[in-house]
């Protein structure tokens, strides 16, 4: 077996939970939102309580895992990260501790379970695929 490589560095920022990362999809899905249009978007899949989603949205401001514009009435947040960064973030750290770096059982597993990939989806991969074979050459 290979010697393992050290685990990925982190950023300050903690790893949000369950319902924080909820919030930041639709932060990501939807740009700035206040309250009331987080709640609003939460509530169509899952009942929510307002007073729950503004906690959470508090608690991920101490947090850092979002920004707050105070300046108007309505608080604004916004994300502190972007998706592809929160994707890359915790993508290395699943990479790291569940497969032990290696890419190529996380891909396998990842196109072995669950719903299949559409034609779409691998079409993108072979693509991405072919163009680490050329950086490789």
């Amino acid at each position: 077996m290979s010697p393992r490589r050290p685990a990925p560095a982190t950023t300050t920022l903690p790893e949000p939970t369950e319902a924080e990362l909820e919030v930041l999809r639709v932060l990501w899905q939807q740009g700035d939102c206040t309250v009331r249009q987080v709640h609003e978007v939460l509530a169509q899949d899952n009942p929510v309580a307002y007073t729950t989603v503004l906690t959470t949205l508090q608690i991920m401001h101490q947090k850092g895992l979002v920004r707050r514009d105070a300046s108007e009435r309505a608080h604004v947040y916004a994300a502190a990260l972007t998706q592809r960064k929160a994707q890359k973030r915790f993508l290395g750290k699943l990479l790291h501790r569940v497969f032990e770096d290696s890419a190529a059982e996380l891909v396998m597993q990842a196109l072995g379970s669950g719903k299949p990939a559409s034609v779409e989806e691998l079409a993108m991969i072979r693509a991405r695929l072919n163009e680490l074979e050329e950086q490789h050459k």
